[in-house]
């Protein structure tokens, strides 16, 4: 019975036109919000259910974003889906998301249904791997894209993310402020953008601080908690074992502490150790985790903003770098006075 209910019924009820109902079942300035509510709350009584495949057709838009990131589950992730959701809300857009999980042919496959669906834009992570033809598919095909965490070489969309060199740097001087002259590195992968960043600012801040960097301090790989509790036995095997540890995220921070009170040792007490991030965990932790915040909801927010220009027409500008801040806890109280 809903489904034939139409624009007119409403219309002939409440002694409006059709195209007036039309504006305010839309969301339409043009049309009083007193009115706006009146007409919404005749439709809900009556039934009616918007057509968004007849809308499309009149419209040329579906009304639907397609958002693809590695894993929601990670609350990095999360906490961009959240941004960009409200932002997408607002803009009364409806998203389909899909975690990837770094496969390539999961990815690819979820472009191809948005293409399939008449989605209005995309928003990805790109995962490891991703051939540049996967994303111009998106784009020849009118279907407008931004990227979020990570970026790609040769791909001319904007993208946002934070400023991860910059960042690693603010937590690597952090911890040589504290004496620390042996400071590891663990977590992440040369394959991202978002890892190849992260590593270079720890070693630029190492080689000029006048530290040589022995290959050992760099434990590449983990992203989560339970490889960042596994790298724990990797770290405890260094010769001259350093006195501090960045992360590549919080979770990985995580999982070391842990790690690292199995082992007997205090994170805070006996080892500095260092997050980036700043996901909610981070300030519960025991000890808090001094961390590196990367501006999550900025850049979903900000991502969401530029795909919907993108879609009126309007220049959405390049690629943006959003400045991190440290959030200094007690994880790296530790002071080394070697």
């Amino acid at each position: 019975m809903a489904q034939r209910v139409k624009l007119s019924t409403i219309a002939e009820a409440l002694g409006l036109s059709t195209a007036t109902v039309s504006l305010a079942l839309r969301d339409s300035p043009l049309v009083a919000e007193v009115t706006r509510e009146r007409i919404k709350e005749q439709a809900r009584a009556s039934g009616y259910i918007y057509n968004r495949r007849a809308a499309s057709l009149r419209t040329s838009r579906s009304g639907i974003v397609g958002v693809c990131v590695h894993d929601v589950m990670n609350p990095f992730y999360g906490e961009i889906l959240k941004a960009i959701e409200a932002e997408l809300d607002r803009q009364r857009q409806t998203f389909i998301l899909c975690n990837h999980y770094d496969q390539v042919a999961k990815q690819r496959s979820f472009v191809e249904t948005m293409l399939q669906l008449g989605a209005d834009g995309l928003i990805m992570s790109p995962a490891i791997g991703t051939p540049i033809e996967d994303l111009s598919l998106a784009e020849d095909n009118d279907m407008p894209l931004t990227l979020v965490a990570r970026e790609m070489e040769g791909v001319e969309v904007p993208a946002f993310r934070g400023d991860d060199r910059f960042g690693m740097r603010l937590a690597v001087e952090h911890l040589l402020s504290r004496g620390h002259r042996r400071i590891a590195m663990v977590g992440g992968t040369d394959a991202t953008s978002t890892g190849r960043d992260r590593a270079e600012g720890w070693r630029r801040a190492l080689e000029d601080a006048g530290i040589e960097i022995h290959p050992q301090w760099r434990i590449s790989g983990p992203r989560d908690r339970h490889s960042g509790f596994d790298a724990t036995e990797r770290f405890l095997a260094i010769a001259e074992r350093p006195t501090a540890i960045v992360c590549f995220s919080d979770l990985v921070a995580l999982g070391m502490m842990y790690g690292l009170a199995r082992a007997g040792l205090r994170p805070g007490r006996d080892v500095a150790i260092v997050g980036y991030d700043d996901i909610d965990e981070a300030a519960i932790a025991t000890p808090p985790l001094t961390t590196v915040s990367n501006g999550q909801s900025e850049v979903g927010r900000r991502a969401a903003r530029a795909l919907m220009a993108r879609l009126r027409g309007e220049p959405a500008g390049g690629s943006e770098l959003i400045t991190p801040v440290l959030k200094v806890r007690q994880s790296s109280d530790f002071k080394c006075e070697e």
